[in-house]
């Protein structure tokens, strides 16, 4: 199921390649089904806060009717930004799987870890590298494009 719902994770990353945004998708699913989605569109609307994860967030809340995601699943392409990262622990999302780690802005673990901290009120159960070659691949290739530009 994990490779499943990844993928559509990706269906999401292509849409944000498609219109320049850098290409990281989410979904969120609670019982086998999708509840929330998103797409990097920060720069389209210029706002910082418009990351996948953030998107998904507030959907999978408006379909749930609360902002605690308790049992739900998200699924995500990069692994997630400090910001992101924050909002999934103050989200109560129970559990995050991962495509690919992020060396430079990654906050899960590759550079800090917010969703596992000891010191938090909730901690997040992590799942590392479903579908990470097509997860980095397309990042690879969005910022060898946005290079030749």
């Amino acid at each position: 199921m994990d490779e499943y719902f990844m993928r559509l994770a990706l269906e999401e990353a292509y849409k944000a390649y498609k219109i320049d945004e850098v290409p990281v998708g989410a979904v969120i699913v609670k019982d086998g089904k999708i509840i929330g989605r998103g797409y990097n569109i920060k720069e389209t609307v210029k706002d910082a806060t418009c990351h996948a994860e953030i998107i998904a967030i507030k959907e999978a809340s408006k379909t749930l009717g609360g902002w605690r995601l308790l049992g739900t699943t998200m699924y995500v392409t990069i692994e997630p930004c400090p910001m992101c990262a924050g909002a999934i622990v103050n989200s109560r999302i129970e559990r995050l799987v991962i495509g690919a780690k992020d060396f430079k802005m990654g906050g899960c673990g590759s550079v800090i870890n917010i969703v596992d901290n000891p010191k938090l009120n909730h901690r997040v159960e992590i799942v590392w590298g479903v579908l990470d070659k097509q997860c980095s691949n397309i990042m690879k290739e969005f910022f060898r494009k946005l290079r030749k530009k």
